[in-house]
This record gives structure tokens, sequence and C-alpha cells, in this order.
């Protein structure tokens, strides 16, 4: 009767024990590693959707043209946004309404990832330079979305930028979110 009880204690402690260091790794993860966002809005269609959920990659991040980032800057919506990384810290931005392109230093963007051509130029006058320590970031769904185009959310400060989106909630998996080599 004693062996059963010993034996019961130790099965408790052994269970409660790795549930308690799965909590910690867990928790170390995604509080250091990833965190995980909610797009809100229709301004990263078709690529994410309103709703739609990602895990972010926080440790490490230095944003690059083409990423998926996730912004915690004030902003006249109140929200995190998330937007794509057009240009970064002393590249020049250019929108040519009529050709529906942008142009980053002078190149006209490759950009598969978008819903529709960029007719909408915002508030700014082109061509514009985005100032040390920031980017110039857009939405996928050009013709509806508020970013870096517009004085109310402007260049995103680089200490703002929580982290890039790597993964999107797809069903019952995860989906890589499409960056600068889109799939």
């Amino acid at each position: 009767m004693e062996k059963t009880k010993s034996f019961i204690v130790d099965k408790a402690y052994y269970i409660v024990s790795v549930l308690v260091l799965a909590f910690l790794i867990i928790f170390v993860i995604f509080t250091f590693l990833f965190r995980t966002s909610v797009v809100r809005g229709d301004s990263m269609n078709p690529n994410l959707l309103d709703g739609e959920k990602v895990i972010v990659r926080v440790f490490a991040y230095t944003p690059e043209q083409g990423d998926v980032i996730i912004i915690s800057q004030p902003n006249a919506m109140h929200l995190n946004l998330v937007k794509r990384v057009v240009a970064t810290e002393g590249q020049q931005v250019d929108i040519n309404p009529l050709e529906g392109k942008v142009y980053v230093d002078g190149v006209a963007l490759d950009e598969p990832y978008t819903l529709e051509p960029t007719y909408v130029t915002g508030d700014l006058n082109y061509p514009v330079t985005v100032p040390e320590g920031c980017v110039f970031a857009m939405g996928d769904n050009r013709n509806n979305s508020t970013d870096s185009r517009f004085n109310s959310v402007g260049f995103i400060q680089t200490d703002y930028i929580v982290g890039k989106a790597v993964l999107k909630l797809d069903g019952f998996g995860f989906k890589k979110v499409a960056g600068k080599d889109y799939e």
C-alpha cells in the first residue's frame, strides 16, 4: 500500500513538473522570440484577411524591403497595423498613379502580392526620402489602405516595429506569409 502511494505521488510530481516546464518554455518562446497578432481590416488583401492570426518573429529582427511587419506606432486608427515594407532608411519612394506603379530609388517595384496597381498616392508630395531610423510601409490592398502615404500614419519608426509576420493560421495549420520572395 505504501509503495502504491509513493508511486502515485512520484507520477503526479512528474506530470506536474513536465506541465510546468512546458508552460515555461512556451512562455519564453512567445515572450522573447515570437508573438501572435490579429489582422484588422482589408488593407493586406489578398494575402492577409481581416481576422487572420499571424505569428510574428520579434527576436533580432531588422526590417527589409518586402517584409510584412506589425507596427505599434501611434496612429489615427489607434490600432497596431500590419503593412509591407516598401523602402528602408535613405531610399527614395515615388508613386506614379497613372501607371499604378511604386518606384524605389528610380526602379519600379515588381509586386505580384498586391491586389491591384497603386492609384492612390495619399497626401504626400513625391518623391520622398525615408528618414534615418524609419521605413515606408504600405498595405497590399494599395487603393484601400491607410499607410505611410498618409500623414495620419507617416514614416514608421523602426523602434515601433514589433516584428516580421512569418506564418499565418490557415485552416488547421500554418502557411508562410508572402514576403519579398513571393510564393
